[in-house]
């Protein structure tokens, strides 16, 4: 049934990169703000219910708490003026609501996604579309319910992110593939982007006889429209992995550790109130477990043509799609306790960087939660297309299990030990003509990989101690994140030839670099094909076929 539910969100087009001015989705105030209003409401109704039945009713609310505000309502008989105040007030923040959603616009050219917002205080936020990092569609569980989606445009930058919310889930799924042809630098016909039937930009939500089974089919669709991606490289996540990983991972171990310590305080001093200290933590480590796992069961990632799609979440779900040439760096490590599994994690560096809070607000970093390895070679290959290649594979397969200088690794030399104990011989790096691989760790093993062009400097460093044995450390400098590209313990011979290679080789990549605009070599390249063939066409009429063959 998921292949016939999918198309559905990627069947529609909009008219919003028209560059005019447009609204979000009328029901954006309840999204937003309307249904803590109706929490508001409903605490305040019950408060109030004995006391308005006794007041009807007399006796019925005698066992009810005295209530001074209602008491002195009741007593100077204001309750048509009490009731006519909350009703004005409820009526205000109702337009406060509205006038926040009308006054909220915004607008998509061939440059730039632009944001107004504000009533007494306006504000304006504009993100370029060649500096687009990733776009993602949150479905708050709520809003869910309703066919009702987030787009946040991430875009280079401190808190650059662009928000859309709410927008229908069919538009934003169409705008989101809109927003990404057009900062491609491909023709908007080119793809076929508008193909389908269209839906005005205020479109309201579907009220129909058939609501209920298109609300149950948007929740059984699959994130990911099945079409969109080959089989092979979809990668999907195993409940029993992520529940194992997640039970042998750090903050699962430290849960344990508190819960035992707690027994045994308890045990040797009969203080029950121990208990008080210990229930913040022991709340806050078991509800990220907890929110770790409901958030990666329905983890998907795969290659479209726009980029690589990533799924995550059970109730409240987000899929964002990374363009080519995002990704700054990839860092694949394990644990030492996941190490007879075999599983892995992979997390990356991206330019950007946002202030809010929760699944909406936040670059997501860690790509793959955990996997195997045959995981990691596909996700590897979705992430960094170009550097990972059959040809490199032996190499970055030996970054991760091995150690020494198998397959062109270069590690530390023997006298590094007294800095590196147990890593001296994993502590190594390799040259491949796309990246730089730096091998790292023997109880936690790590490989960071760097794409030349997305190097922004190097760095090469020699304290004293480093001096008196003859190392050096380098580090390679990409946008912040939870990557450091460093590793240090090198010969200093090695130290110094690996920096001149690797800044020489970072100028050359980002001087022929055209990822920015990935759709716009591809339209080159077809209009070139395409002119080829015509020119070709007459003379292959004309002459014999031999000569045809020749030219």
């Amino acid at each position: 049934m998921s292949d016939e539910l999918a198309p559905q969100r990627e069947a529609t087009a909009t008219d919003f990169t028209d560059g005019e001015w447009h609204r979000l989705h009328r029901a954006t105030p309840l999204f937003r703000g309307g249904l803590t209003l109706l929490i508001i409401v409903g605490i305040i109704v019950a408060n109030f219910r004995e006391r308005f039945f006794d007041a009807i009713l007399p006796g019925s609310g005698e066992f009810t708490p005295e209530d001074p505000l209602f008491e002195y309502i009741l007593a100077e008989n204001l309750i048509l003026q009490a009731a006519a105040a909350l009703l004005g007030l409820l009526l205000l923040i109702v337009a406060g609501f509205w006038l926040s959603w009308r006054f909220h616009s915004f607008r998509i050219t061939d440059q730039v996604v632009e944001v107004r917002s504000g009533i007494l205080f306006r504000t304006n936020r504009k993100g370029r579309l060649d500096r687009i990092q990733g776009i993602n569609i949150v479905r708050p569980f709520i809003p869910r319910l309703f066919g009702a989606a987030k787009l946040e445009i991430s875009v280079a930058g401190n808190d650059a992110n662009v928000p859309l919310q709410y927008l229908t889930g069919a538009q934003a799924d169409a705008l989101r593939r809109d927003i990404l042809l057009l900062a491609s630098g491909a023709r908007r016909n080119a793809r076929g982007s508008n193909e389908g039937a269209e839906v005005p930009p205020g479109a309201p939500l579907t009220l129909g006889s058939n609501v209920i089974d298109q609300r149950v089919h948007e929740f059984l669709a699959p994130e990911l429209d099945p079409n969109l991606a080959e089989p092979e490289s979809v990668v999907h996540m195993d409940p029993g992995r992520l529940i194992g990983s997640t039970v042998l991972g750090g903050p699962a171990i430290i849960f344990v550790l508190l819960t035992a310590g707690l027994i045994t305080g308890i045990t040797l001093t009969g203080e029950i109130a121990l208990i008080a200290g210990f229930i913040p933590a022991m709340i806050g480590i078991g509800g990220f477990l907890i929110s770790r796992i409901t958030r990666s069961l329905r983890y998907s990632i795969a290659a479209t043509p726009d980029g690589v799609r990533v799924g995550f979440g059970l109730l409240s779900t987000s899929n964002e799609t990374l363009p080519p040439g995002r990704i700054h760096s990839v860092k694949v490590s394990q644990p030492l306790l996941w190490r007879p599994f075999g599983w892995w994690q992979i997390a990356v560096n991206r330019a950007s960087r946002s202030s809010a809070q929760g699944a909406g607000g936040q670059a997501q970093t860690t790509i793959l939660p955990v996997g195997n390895a045959d995981d990691v070679r596909t996700v590897l290959r979705l992430l960094l297309p170009a550097g990972v290649t059959d040809d490199s594979m032996p190499m970055i397969d030996l970054g991760l299990t091995g150690s020494g200088d198998e397959g062109g690794f270069v590690p530390s030399p023997r006298r590094a030990r007294p800095l590196r104990w147990f890593s001296v011989k994993r502590n190594a790096t390799a040259l491949t003509p796309e990246l730089v691989m730096l091998r790292t760790g023997a109880i936690w093993r790590a490989l960071t990989l760097v794409p030349y062009p997305r190097i922004q400097s190097v760095a090469l460093t020699q304290g004293p101690i480093l001096r008196a044995l003859r190392l050096g450390a380098v580090d390679v400098h990409t946008v912040a994140g939870p990557i450091s590209a460093g590793i240090g313990a090198l010969d200093r011979d090695h130290a110094l030839s690996f920096f001149e290679h690797v800044s020489g080789r970072a100028i050359a990549a980002a001087e022929r670099d055209t990822s920015h605009r990935w759709g716009a070599a591809a339209g080159a390249d077809a209009a070139g094909a395409d002119a080829a063939e015509i020119a070709l066409a007459p003379r292959a009429a004309d002459e014999p076929p031999a000569r045809e063959g020749a030219s």
